[in-house]
């Protein structure tokens, strides 16, 4: 794996024995010797520790006031910055000039800047399209000398806890920085597979340290980027290049949550944003297609690029599928993907073609197993 990059746990990961494979750029551990599926059931009973060193870590800081610089960053993106409290974080997507995805993050209000995170694939895009945007009123940092572990679980807290007590006392989306043995730990409340956990930014010299005294608590365990897909499936979350992308509009994408009053139809700072009259428009009179759970009948899944019908001998797809496992805690099958919208209805019967064969699956509501979050 030539030309990789590597995270600065990947002595850790080859120590205990991780299977290594390139992903975004990087060299990441996709399973350990328990393997997925004991990977993924020990991360919903009790904790996961998660790599995630490869994701953009970004602090915009102001050359003058926080207000002017959110006001900016939502230039670029239709969610409402200015009204994110200090101390919270939310979820955010950028967005092209047809209304499509650029790519999915987290935005933090830490007071005096703001600090994101983005997705390892994109972000030497995102931090340059932020420069070439927001450069009049902030400086783009991209930080390259931390490591981000994500801690995921219902043992989560009291894991993370026995280091840094504080962290006890924040409810979901919280973000703090707090003193701890290993230096300044940059933590939200927070994570991607649908369980209450924390994604905690540690300083590279100090991020094997911090992670061996994780692991030593017998409910710690760590998982790779196989059980880290299902975990996120299981919880209806989106994989960006797979279930998302630059053709895909936060409407039919199912994300409107995502996008605050004041940014709507109506609300005090409406439009402003790239693809902001595709988008209006589809939340106003609707989009062509939707974003959809299945749930395939039998026990093998319908994966990614599975065409999708309406009927057993229909000739033509009506849409496809864009993530799909098996999903270990709902021990059966699970995908999701796109439909025309008449067909995107909980309850309908699709088809899909797997190995030349159409078989039955039907549209359900995600996620497909309900999220544990600490509110």
């Amino acid at each position: 794996m030539t030309g990789l990059n590597r995270t600065a746990l990947y002595d850790l990961h080859t120590g205990i024995g991780a299977k290594m494979v390139p992903f975004a750029g990087y060299e990441m551990p996709v399973q350990y010797k328990p393997g997925v599926m004991k990977e993924h059931l020990h991360c919903r009973a009790a904790a996961g520790l998660f790599d995630v060193s490869h994701m953009g870590q970004v602090l915009l800081q102001p050359k003058g006031s926080l207000q002017d610089t959110a006001l900016a960053l939502e230039s670029l993106l239709p969610q409402a910055v200015l009204e994110l409290k200090e101390g919270r974080q939310r979820y955010g997507f950028f967005t092209n000039d047809a209304g499509g995805i650029l790519d999915d993050l987290m935005i933090a209000n830490r007071g005096d800047h703001l600090f994101l995170v983005v997705n390892a694939a994109c972000k030497a895009d995102d931090i340059a399209h932020m420069r070439a945007h927001l450069s009049e009123v902030c400086e783009v940092v991209e930080v390259n000398d931390r490591a981000l572990i994500a801690l995921q679980g219902p043992a989560a807290e009291a894991a993370l806890s026995a280091h840094v007590p504080a962290v006890a006392d924040m409810k979901f989306m919280d973000v703090a920085v707090l003193d701890s043995a290993f230096g300044p730990l940059w933590v939200s409340r927070s994570g991607y597979t649908g369980e209450d956990g924390y994604e905690v930014s540690v300083a590279d010299g100090q991020a094997a340290d911090f992670t061996r005294a994780l692991l030593s608590d017998d409910s710690v365990q760590p998982i790779g980027l196989g059980a880290r897909d299902s975990l996120r499936l299981e919880a209806g979350l989106c994989l960006y290049g797979n279930d998302i992308d630059t053709t895909t509009t936060p409407v039919e994408a199912d994300l409107v949550w995502g996008m605050q009053k004041a940014r709507k139809p109506g609300g005090a700072r409406e439009g402003g944003f790239p693809g902001a009259a595709q988008i209006l428009d589809q939340l106003q009179n609707g989009a062509p297609r939707k974003r959809i759970g299945l749930r395939p009948e039998g026990r093998a899944p319908m994966r990614e690029g599975t065409q999708l019908f309406a009927s057993a001998d229909s000739e033509t797809p009506v849409g496809a599928v864009t993530s799909g496992a098996f999903g270990p805690s709902i021990e059966g099958p699970m995908s999701m993907g796109y439909v025309a919208v008449d067909l995107a209805a909980a309850g309908t019967t699709i088809y899909g073609e797997v190995r030349g064969k159409r078989l039955p699956a039907t549209v359900t509501d995600m996620p497909f197993r309900a999220a544990t979050y600490k509110r």
